[in-house]
This record gives structure tokens, C-alpha cells and sequence, in this order.
């Protein structure tokens, strides 16, 4: 497992994300690569709905070094491409979604499901295996309800499937409620979150600053070459 600098807390709006979690469902802990607020604009007025906090497994910033180390914050929150290898980097992430205002359990999987779908169709995969997907995903959160400062948490493992957890104190359990192996499904919703145009800009703006300054920090090993025996000299 690779190293990483030291990352620090952060705070949205009160609530704390720590330097490093176990997610649930994980055998390892994960660091803190970003964290914002999601809202919208209501009459005029911002209103802030969630704070989100994303984690990657360590692995992952060598492996985004070798395209993306030198370059500034601002060119990696520019590029489509940087999200995207984010997103689909073969290593595990974690988001915890922490209500800032009390929601429903349909309220969140209903347009979570219907932005997944729209997402989904635009991939060209969206067939029968993602439809039972959506349907378990948006079956989990039946009957549930997020008063302030509950979380929402998705691990997205190496595999493609998404484990969903609950908690109501800011802690991570070591299961989750249910597991959907659907890759298809899992990669959109974390899209949804930390892609470019993801649905909180504070944190897509923090993913890029925190990568960025990690990846400077990283020193990329230079590759051995193999030993020509025919061109040793004996002395």
C-alpha cells in the first residue's frame, strides 16, 4: 500500500470529516481527499442541503501521478478527464453524505435513481441489470428518514459494487445494510458526486486542490532496466 503526505480534517458547516475512515464493508481505511456542501438556489436564497465527504484508498495517488503529477489545481478541476480517472481509478472510495436539513429516504434515492438513470442511458448501458439495480438501490431507503447531522454512506469497492451504510453519529459501521453489484450503477453515483459537474461544487473544487498538492508531494520511482547479459564487460 502506498504512502501518502498527511492530509488534515475538514469541517462543512459544523460537521467534521476526519483525516482517514474505515468505510464500511472495507478491510482498510481510506484518506480524506475532499469535502464540501451541496445546495441550491431557492427564490434567490442558497440553501445548503448536505455536506459531503469523499475518501480514496491510498494506491490511488501514484497511480494518478503517473498522468496527472505537475499539474496545478486549476488545470486538474478544468479537465473532464481528471474526474473521470478519479472515478474509475481501480481502487476503493468512500463518500458520507451528512444531512444538513432533514430528508426523507425517498426523497434522496428517488433523484439519486433518476439521475443515475439519465446517466446511465447517456453510458448506452442502461439495460435490465442496471433497471434491478435502481430498484434495489431506491428499495434500501424505503421507509428511512435523515433528521440533521445522519449520514449517508457508499464504499465503492474494486470489484464494481456498491455498499450502502447508515449512521446517526457521525461514526462509520463496519457493514453496511446492503450490497448492489452493479458497476455501472456504482460509477454514476460516485460521478454524480465528485464528477466535474457533480452535484456539490465545493468539493470538486477541493478534490482538485487536495489531489494536486498530494500528487507534488509524490515522488514517482524511476523504473529499473533490465540487464542486457551480452553487454557486460568483464574487468
Amino acid at each position: 500500500m502506498a504512502t501518502v503526505s498527511p492530509v488534515s480534517e475538514l469541517r462543512v458547516e459544523g460537521y467534521s470529516f476526519p483525516p482517514a475512515v474505515k468505510p464500511p464493508g472495507s478491510s482498510q481505511s481510506l484518506f480524506l481527499a475532499a469535502a464540501g456542501v451541496r445546495g441550491l438556489e431557492i427564490q434567490g436564497k442558497f440553501i445548503k442541503f448536505t455536506a459531503i465527504g469523499v475518501y480514496l484508498e491510498t494506491d490511488a495517488i501514484p497511480h494518478l501521478a503517473l498522468k496527472w503529477k505537475g499539474k496545478s489545481a486549476a488545470e486538474l478541476a478544468n479537465s473532464d478527464q481528471f474526474y473521470s480517472d478519479v472515478i474509475k481509478c481501480p481502487f476503493e472510495k468512500f463518500t458520507r453524505i451528512t444531512t444538513i436539513l432533514p430528508l426523507t429516504g425517498e426523497q434522496y434515492s428517488e433523484k439519486v435513481a433518476e439521475n443515475s438513470v439519465a446517466g446511465l442511458k447517456v453510458a448506452g448501458i442502461f439495460g435490465e441489470e442496471e433497471a434491478a439495480a435502481v430498484d434495489k438501490f431506491k428499495e434500501v431507503f424505503k421507509g428511512l428518514n435523515f433528521p440533521p447531522s445522519s449520514s449517508i454512506l457508499f464504499t465503492y469497492s474494486t470489484s464494481g459494487s456498491l455498499t450502502i451504510g447508515i449512521s446517526n453519529d457521525g461514526s462509520s459501521p463496519e457493514d453496511g445494510i446492503t450490497v448492489i453489484d452493479n458497476k455501472g450503477l456504482a460509477e454514476t453515483i460516485l460521478e454524480s458526486i465528485i464528477g466535474k459537474h457533480g452535484v456539490s461544487p465545493e468539493a470538486t473544487k477541493c478534490l482538485a486542490e487536495r489531489i494536486s498538492q498530494l500528487l507534488s508531494n509524490h515522488s514517482i520511482p524511476t523504473p529499473k532496466l533490465p540487464v542486457d547479459q551480452n553487454n557486460i564487460i568483464p574487468v
